[in-house]
Parts: C-alpha cells; structure tokens; sequence
C-alpha cells in the first residue's frame, strides 16, 4: 500500500484509475484501517491504510479494477471489524460488500434542462411497483423506462421517483437508505439508473431524485459505530449520540454539527445532480432535519445544512430543482438563503392537499366547505405562487392509514359515477390552480385503494380507464399551454371570483400579466345537482371559449366528441367584474374557460 503521490488528498470513498484505486475513509477512533478486497483474496492486513492528522485514513491498491468487491477493515482497542465504505457507489446487496466503481463517463447531460417551474407536471412514482415486469421481482429502473412513452403520451415533463439509495431487502418504499451512495441493486443499480435518466431526458422528461436526510436506516446501517466509538450505546461517528438522535423512523438522526457528516449529505446531493444529471432533488420531511420532534425549531445545524447545500448547487446549477416536504407552511423553507431561509425552490403544500382531499372525500354535498377550497387554490407562501406542489395525493396521502381519492370518495365503487366524478374535479384544481402540480402513479386511471410497495401497478386493469387517462392528458395539455390558449395557467396571477358556499361552486381566473389573451376561467360545482342558468362574473369584454368539461362525451367510454357547453347569455354585473356568463353546471361540472 502507497499513500497517493498527489498534491491533494484522495477523494473519499475509492477512487479507481489506471494504475488501481485509491481510498479514503473517516474513521478518528480507529487504531488501524485497511482494506480488503477481491485484490488481496481478502486478507486482512495486507493493504494498510496510513492516518491523517483530521481523522482520515487514505492509501491506495495498485492493480486494483472496477468490478471488484471491497470492505475496510478497522481496528479499534481489541476488536477488529469490516465496514462497507460508507461512500461506496455500488454494492452487492444491503449487507453484502463494496464494488469498485469505474470513473463516471457520459453520465452529465449538458443538452437537457428541466422546465421551469410554472410549466413543470410532476409524476411521482416508486420503482418496485410502477411496472414489475415479474410478478415475483419487482419492478426495476429497466421497466420504468418501458412506460416513459406513456408518460411522454400523457404529458409528463418530470419524473419524482422515490428512493433508490441502497436499502434493507428488496421491497421498501425507500425511505430506509441503508447506504445513501449505492443504488438500489435490486433496481438494476447504477448503469441502469443511468439509462433510466438518459431515456427520459431523450423524451423531455425531468428526472426528480427523492432523498432521505432526517434519518439512515435504520437496519443494515455499515456506518452504525462506523470506527468502534460512540456515547450511549447510540450510532457514533455520523450521528448525534444524545437526544437529538431519535427520530420517527428510527434513533438514526445524522449529526448535521459534524463537518464531516455535513460533507457526506452535501457530497450526497451534489453526487445525484453531477455524476448521474438528476434535475432535482426532493428532501423528505425536511422538518425532521430542523427539529427534534416536529414542535419547534431546535436544530439548527439542520437549517444551516440544507441552506448550504441548496445554496451551493443553486449557484453552480441554477436549472436544478430543490423541493422540500416539510408541511407546516412555513415559507422560510422556500426563501433564499441571504434571507434567512433554507434556499428550496418549492415546497408540498399541506395548505392544498389537506382541504381539498377533505371537500372531495366528504359524502354530504352540504357539508363540504366550499370556502376552505377557495383558500387552498390561492394559498402561497411568497410571491411566487410556485413556490408550492400541489397535489391530492402523494404515497403519503394514500397510505399510512388513507386511501387513494377515489376509493376515500366511494370504497365500495372507486370506479364508479361519485368517485370519477370527484376525484375528477381534483384533477381539475390540481391542474389549474397556482403551484407545480403533481400526481402519483395510477392517479390517471382511478387506481384503487391504498398504496403498498408490494402491490404491482396491473396494466390491464389501468387499460379499462382509457377515458379518465384522456381527462388527465386534457388537463396537462391546458396546464403546460400547450395548444397556446392557456398562459394563464402557468402565471402568477389568481383570483376567485365566486364562492358560493350554498350552491357549491367556486370560479376563479388565473392569467399572466404579460399574456392577457391566455387568460383562464375555472368554474367548479361541488354539488351532485344541475345548476340551470347559473351567473359567474366574467373579467373584460371578448368572446370566452370553453377548453375542458368533466361532463363531456368525450370522457365517457367509448369517447364521444367534445360538446362545448353554450354560454346561453352574457349580462353585466357579477361577482364585481364587468360582465356575467349565464350557463347550466351539470352536476359535479367541471369546466375551463379560455378568452378567443
């Protein structure tokens, strides 16, 4: 073993070249670090490490090739033990070894930027499920890839998928990162995780990264009393071995003080948006980060960390998309970093999905509060009305003790008339309000019950929901402006104009101040009767074209043709606009008004 003969110190993790690979690992309380591998036949004590005077331990193997499996073995009083690098790219399975990985080539996609955020349609997904190709596998980065056509066809510019970074087992919904370096073997791992980017980007699909930092593991943790030390009888090294340890999910909290640990998530984030051209990143429960236990703000280190990573790959890659699940509306969390905040882009927004669900789920027409819809459609938390996801459901909000919308609206017909009718209309809010709408897999076609990590998507099944999937494509195509009617959609400007609590309806316009001829008129009637000459305000003077009606012919199977409902009369004075539209509301209707 040689220590690198380079001016600056080896990257951590290994590193392979031509000669070999080099290595460097953070490991203060050790006595003596080596490594072994496929290259030494495993023998301990053949290939040392040499100590630094910061903790580290660097050194190199010559001869040393890509595709070989390594540990580190570390010395610590009388014991001596294998971890798995910490840093390590790919691995063999949760608990199996390190696998040296070639330098990264062809991976960064400089021809690719992701829409901006007012034209961004956000598909969530979860590798394992959204198409296992074997029933009894699971899916794979491969299979997701076979379905990007479809997004493509349905509208889909980006792609949020759920964890991928080595987790325990097979099956998982991800939020467990076992080793947040490696890529989830049982998804293909990394090579084919690069295919899966570069096939979206060929599509104009956006590739979002989920990333779990509030907590590792916690099984199968390799950095678990990483060099032999800790306090407590808690995790050592890369995390706080006090208090501040505990976690929902586990007594896994990373220490956000350590320099060493802020550089492992910083270099963590940085390695999903460079070496693999992820356009964004999504943080889970970033309130997590901030506190103990999601009352008060008392980690501060927490904040301090995400404000320097954001602010870092903002400045260097400013097309890069950094959105935070932290849900207590808190608009710190989207304000830049020279003003106090942690420097998101966009956050999920509780103050949409939680009123709307609860007015969409409600059985008694009476009782759904049509005033609390009107607040979660114009609900912001800076200037920027993007500086929000809008959603009505997520793998949160169709688990954990929920269901998908269709089935919380009717769970003995989640198909049928009441439930594609309502669930429809949350389609419609989540497309035309202010905000980055997003949707979670099968939402397109009135998926069913509630979200398992071991319940396959059925393809055959989502084929019978041909004319809900035209619905939602309509609705992203008016979102996105794509047939150049619809600007308004993606402005910054909100305002309802008409909220009838009595009759249950709601209209609001949306338009750009820079684009007054792509102003958008949404009419919502929360009510399962017909509304006969019902009068909604109407902004200026022009002829109002109806784009989109839930009621359509058009969205009934087999599809008809789109009838546009007639505005049967235009009068002045509604609402304090200058003029009325006089029209019947179908039950349930849905309906977008452009101008021309």
């Amino acid at each position: 073993m040689t220590i690198l003969d380079t001016p600056s110190r080896p990257s951590p993790g290994a590193t392979v070249d031509e000669r070999g690979a080099g290595f460097r690992v953070w490991a203060p309380h050790a006595d003596a670090v080596g490594v072994v591998g496929d290259f030494n036949d495993w023998v301990g004590g053949t290939h040392p490490l040499e100590s630094t005077d910061d903790g580290q331990w660097v050194g190199r193997v010559d001869g040393a090739t890509a595709g070989q499996e390594y540990r580190f073995e570390i010395t610590n009083g009388d014991d001596t033990f294998l971890r798995i690098d910490p840093y390590a790219r790919e691995v063999t399975n949760s608990v199996g070894n390190a696998v040296l990985v070639a330098p990264a080539s062809g991976t960064r996609d400089g021809d690719f930027s992701p829409p901006s955020l007012n034209e961004l349609v956000v598909y969530e997904m979860h590798v394992g499920t959204f198409n296992r190709l074997d029933e009894d596998g699971v899916g794979t980065f491969d299979s997701v890839g076979a379905r990007l056509d479809y997004l493509a066809w349905l509208g889909i510019n980006a792609i949020e998928i759920m964890p991928v970074a080595e987790f325990a087992g097979d099956i998982s919904w991800g939020y467990n990162p076992a080793h947040i370096f490696a890529i989830e073997s049982a998804y293909g791992g990394p090579e084919a995780f690069k295919r899966l980017v570069a096939g979206a980007h060929e599509r104009g699909i956006a590739v979002i990264m989920d990333v779990v930092y509030n907590h590792f593991g916690p099984s199968d943790l390799a950095i678990w009393q990483f060099d032999g030390w800790s306090e407590n009888d808690k995790g050592g090294i890369y995390f706080y071995n006090d208090h501040r340890s505990e976690t929902p999910w586990g007594d896994t909290r990373p220490d956000y003080g350590r320099p060493e640990v802020r550089d492992y998530i910083r270099d963590n984030a940085r390695m999903w948006v460079e070496d693999y051209a992820v356009d964004g990143l999504r943080y889970d429960m970033t309130l997590y980060m901030r506190s103990t236990q999601g009352v008060e703000d008392d980690i501060e280190d927490g904040w301090t960390l995400a404000q320097w990573v954001n602010d870092g790959i903002r400045a260097e890659h400013p097309d890069k998309i950094l959105i935070a699940e932290d849900l207590r509306s808190n608009a710190a969390v989207t304000t830049p970093k020279q003003d106090g905040g942690a420097c998101f882009n966009t956050q999920w927004d509780e103050g949409f999905v939680h009123p709307v669900r609860a007015a969409l789920a409600e059985m008694d027409d009476a009782n759904r509060d049509v005033q609390a819809v009107a607040a979660a459609i114009t609900n912001r938390y800076n200037h920027d009305v993007f500086e929000r996801v809008v959603y009505t459901e997520s793998h949160d909000e169709v688990a954990n003790g929920k269901q998908r919308l269709p089935s919380e609206i009717d769970a003995d017909n989640p198909t049928g008339w009441y439930a594609e009718r309502r669930s429809g209309l949350g389609a419609l809010l989540v497309f035309t309000s202010p905000g980055v709408p997003m949707i979670f897999q099968g939402q397109e076609f009135l998926r069913d019950r509630w979200f398992d990590d071991n319940r396959a998507i059925d393809w055959d099944v989502a084929g019978e929901q041909d004319n809900v999937m035209r619905l939602y494509r309509d609705l992203i195509r008016l979102r996105r402006n794509v047939d150049g009617h619809s600007s308004g959609l993606t402005g910054q400007e909100v305002q309802v104009i008409h909220a009838n609590d009595e009759a249950k309806v709601i209209a609001f316009r949306r338009w750009r101040e820079d684009d007054p001829a792509g102003e958008t008129l949404v009419i919502v009637n929360l009510a399962a009767r017909e509304w006969g000459d019902y009068r909604i305000g109407a902004p200026g003077d022009g002829a109002w074209t109806c784009r989109f009606d839930n009621g359509s012919a058009h969205y009934l199977d087999p599809a008809g043709t789109l009838a546009r409902p007639v505005i049967e009369a235009e009068q002045p004075g509604q609402d304090g606009l200058e003029r009325s539209l006089v029209m019947t509301l179908a039950p349930y209707a849905g309906l977008v008004y452009t101008r021309g």
